[in-house]
């Protein structure tokens, strides 16, 4: 089991804002790595963008999921995991993280913010003890209220995209990527991290 991302976004009108993020791309090949963290970025963003207020979601690639959580305030949060990690502890996580960044972090910073200018040092101290999802355990209560949540799950990215929308047309656009990311998507070898599916970059 493993958490490849954690991220903290607002979710704006027009876009999702990314405010933080934490990253464990340790099983990737080291010239791969900030390729795969561009598209866990823009996945994320695009999830959330796509996701509604007051929603849980699960999107399935593949043997990859990406859990979101958009608060009806618009602070959102993002776990990019294996299929193999519990969703309930990924939701239980997100919970804690995004209730600890909304009393950290001023409301009227979350439009505006980036990771360069917010300051909450959380996220990576979670993602490295939340790789073990007995970590979780104490967070009954949290665990209880998803129990009557309704989680959305989507079976892939595709089925996030409104009608006419298509992936490679968002990644081309994409201002999150850059050349050599949008190149590596272009090869085939970065169309699964786009999805969700960071495996085959691995490989």
């Amino acid at each position: 089991m493993r958490l490849y991302s954690l991220s903290v976004l607002y979710k704006g009108d027009a876009k999702a804002v990314l405010l933080k993020a934490a990253y464990d791309v340790s099983s990737f090949s080291f010239f791969q790595r900030s390729s795969v963290q561009e598209f866990m970025t823009f996945t994320s963003q695009l999830i959330v963008e796509r996701s509604s207020k007051g929603s849980r979601a699960s999107v399935k690639e593949q043997e990859y999921l990406c859990h979101v959580y958009v608060r009806n305030d618009s602070l959102a949060g993002v776990v990019i995991a294996d299929s193999e990690y519990p969703s309930r502890v990924a939701f239980t996580l997100l919970e804690k993280v995004l209730d600890e960044f909304s009393k950290q972090v001023d409301r009227i910073d979350w439009p505006v913010g980036s990771p360069d200018t917010i300051q909450f040092a959380g996220l990576d101290g979670h993602l490295s003890r939340y790789q073990n999802p007995r970590e979780a355990d104490p967070m009954t209560k949290v665990q209880a209220e998803l129990d009557e949540t309704k989680i959305i799950l989507h079976n892939t990215m595709e089925s996030l995209l409104e009608r006419g929308e298509r992936l490679d047309d968002l990644v081309s656009k994409s201002e999150v990527l850059g050349i050599q990311s949008k190149a590596f998507y272009k090869t085939g070898r970065g169309r699964s991290v786009a999805a969700g599916s960071l495996g085959r970059c691995g490989s």
